[in-house]
């Protein structure tokens, strides 16, 4: 691995630096403020016209679906240190159309979508007109597994019927969130692994209802949202199932490799802003007449960090590297232990600075706690640390096949 940057990269990382500086950081407080004051009814939440304003800026100065390598010329390498930076603020990543789900979705229309899909919906997403949100997770069954999955997707002629409760629904609260992809079992009679598919759900479809949006920590995360949804007897014609009936694991597991490199990095960023807030509250603030940088453990907690984000990011590194030279088969076990390296690090780093910060790490002065919800949502999305270390283990005990009695 060459772990300089290409220039490409350079170039956009100044660029994005000079950007989030000048435009992101000094609104972060109060937007993050405004979102927190929301109440749980998502039909009141409103744009910011702050936010759609640094879009456009964002779009003419072409720092726009830097994720997407088709359209940016970025492998998953270059792409990797950009999601850091704008990992180190909540409101950067949708400001560069570059926030998830949408990303993932994106990746997989993209890749999987018709081209009569495409243009209803990949099209509006890739300008930002409109937002999305993938419905996977159920609230009457383990989802960690996702076999367990209930929902159903039966076909009816030349249509299909969807059936089920959805939750966990990222995004699905936010005014533009016009399309959903929704998973569900199509078939049990085919193999486990071609059991289910993926449609594309518009949200005003009949049959489909928002029920509730879901707190974290309290905190609804508007104008995004963590959505309940409830489909009963949607009915929609076959051009919405993407790529065919029974390739919903194959289109989950393309979305999900480049995604949690995204993810991962992010929160590197996260933790490297985290790590930063914490040493300048340590040396600005003065208890028991020494600086609170001097007193008790804390520089070992501040040399703990950079060796734990220098590790983390090196693995995550290692894995976009990995992608781009073998894909996602052969970086099966690295995507699994990013996914539990990265949202650990993060959440220990930024929990060590809101306890510097004392009462203000709590509060919504900082960014440190709306970080550290993130942080700790991540060790469940897209699979808990549990499922992804028996991953790990799974591949690392194949090689020891021949010392198996």
């Amino acid at each position: 691995m060459n772990f300089h940057h290409t220039p490409k990269t350079l170039t956009l990382l100044r660029a994005l630096q000079q950007f989030m500086d000048a435009h992101i950081f000094p609104l972060e407080a109060e937007l993050l403020q405004v979102a927190h004051e929301a109440g749980a009814d998502w039909k009141t939440w409103q744009l910011d016209p702050r936010i759609e304003a640094l879009k456009e800026k964002a779009r003419a100065e072409g720092l726009w679906n830097l994720f997407l390598p088709e359209l940016s010329g970025l492998s998953n390498a270059e792409y990797a240190p950009l999601a850091e930076l704008t990992g180190q603020s909540l409101i950067a990543p949708e400001v560069f159309n570059c926030n998830a789900p949408d990303t993932g979705n994106m990746e997989v229309l993209w890749k999987y979508g018709s081209e009569a899909q495409k243009e209803q919906w990949l099209t509006r997403l890739l300008a930002g007109e409109i937002r999305s949100a993938f419905c996977m997770t159920e609230p009457d069954v383990a989802s960690s597994d996702a076999t367990n999955m209930q929902a159903t997707i039966t076909e009816a002629g030349d249509d299909i019927l969807l059936n089920g409760k959805k939750w966990w629904s990222t995004g699905i609260g936010h005014p533009n969130c016009k399309v959903a992809i929704f998973m569900g079992l199509s078939d049990p009679a085919a193999h486990k692994y071609q059991q289910h598919t993926m449609v594309l759900v518009p949200l005003d479809a009949p049959g489909v209802t928002i029920t509730r949006m879901l707190p974290v920590f309290g905190a609804f995360d508007a104008p995004y949202g963590h959505g309940e949804v409830h489909f009963e007897n949607v009915r929609l014609p076959k051009s919405c199932v993407i790529a065919g009936m029974g390739k919903g694991f194959e289109i989950a597991q393309g979305r999900l490799g480049p995604g949690r490199v995204h993810h991962c990095m992010r929160l590197i960023g996260a933790a490297e802003r985290a790590l930063k807030l914490m040493i300048e509250r340590g040396m600005s603030r003065v208890a028991f007449g020494k600086p609170l940088v001097n007193l008790g453990g804390n520089r070992d907690l501040i040399a703990n960090a950079r060796m734990d984000i220098e590790m983390a990011r090196l693995l995550v590194l290692k894995t976009a590297w990995l992608l781009d030279t073998q894909g996602v088969i052969g970086a099966l076990s690295e995507v699994a232990q990013i996914k539990v390296v990265a949202p650990n690090v993060a959440c220990r780093i930024i929990d060590q600075a809101m306890q510097l910060h004392g009462g203000q790490g709590l509060s919504n002065d900082t960014p440190l706690a709306a970080m550290y919800a993130y942080a700790r949502i991540l060790r469940l999305a897209d699979g808990p640390d549990e499922v992804h270390r028996g991953v790990v283990a799974k591949i690392e005990l194949k090689k020891f096949e021949d010392l198996r009695i």
